[in-house]
């Protein structure tokens, strides 16, 4: 495609999925939509990844979502957004949405089905599906009230309201809220701690963490896993290293 819309870099065990259309709120073209789960499915097989950076370009949005132009003539029972929305949520590695700017719409579902979000003071969510004569998507509606609640969900979708960078923050849309300048450094921090924490611990916790969320819990499937947890590699280089009150090397084994 001549006018991609995101880029994938890599930096050590981190990698930065980055959307590049400041110029159009970072639109994603409904047509890209497959290319980039298909990208998120190789990291996600990627065993010496730890961390999933999703960011955007500019100062000024981090993505208003999929382009629209469309909207009367695509069929959407497919909507492309959702399966992008419902792709980030499931996969195995540890996801932190870097909110450069305001988000919109369904971009805004994008950025709730990563495990983190830390954005920028100055910023807003927008959330327009009411004064559109547009419904949101089920999964999406899913998300809003089982990680910030009913209510939460209502003001945005039901009265169309608007939530400020302080907002967002205190309803839990947001765990960080930092100024544009440190944006870049928090990132980096955090996700430096992330990557050095056991991958296995973090892989088997979201998805069971997501599971309790959504309702469907296999809880055999978690007793197996924690009791399996203390025979691995990264069990026994935890506990050595709190022995030895050293910094642990995990391997995710």
């Amino acid at each position: 495609m001549s006018d991609p819309g995101y880029i994938l870099q890599r930096e050590g065990a981190v990698a930065t999925l980055r959307l590049v259309r400041p110029e159009k709120r970072n639109l994603l073209k409904m047509a890209e939509v497959d290319g980039l789960i298909a990208d998120l499915g190789v990291l996600d097989a990627d065993e010496t990844l730890r961390v999933i950076v999703l960011t955007g370009t500019g100062e000024k949005s981090f993505s208003a979502g999929v382009d629209l132009g469309d909207v009367l003539t695509h069929d959407w029972n497919d909507n492309p957004l959702e399966r992008l929305a419902d792709r980030i949520e499931g996969l195995n590695i540890v996801t932190v949405c870097a909110l450069n700017g305001s988000v919109y719409g369904g971009a805004t579902d994008l950025a709730l089905a990563c495990d983190f979000r830390i954005g920028v003071e100055g910023m807003r969510l927008v959330m327009p599906p009411a004064k559109l004569g547009l419904v949101f998507h089920e999964t999406g509606l899913r998300r809003y009230v089982e990680r910030l609640g009913p209510q939460v969900a209502r003001r945005l979708f039901l009265a169309a309201e608007q939530m400020d960078a302080e907002a967002l923050l205190n309803v839990g849309y947001l765990d960080q809220l930092v100024p544009r300048e440190a944006l870049s450094d928090t990132v980096t921090a955090f996700t430096t701690h992330l990557a050095g924490l056991s991958p296995l611990s973090l892989q088997i916790t979201k998805k069971a963490l997501n599971g309790m969320c959504r309702g469907d819990l296999d809880s055999a499937w978690l007793k197996r896993e924690t009791v399996a947890c203390f025979a691995t590699e990264d069990a026994a280089e935890g506990l050595a290293a709190a022995r030895e009150k050293r910094t642990p090397v995990f391997k995710g084994r």
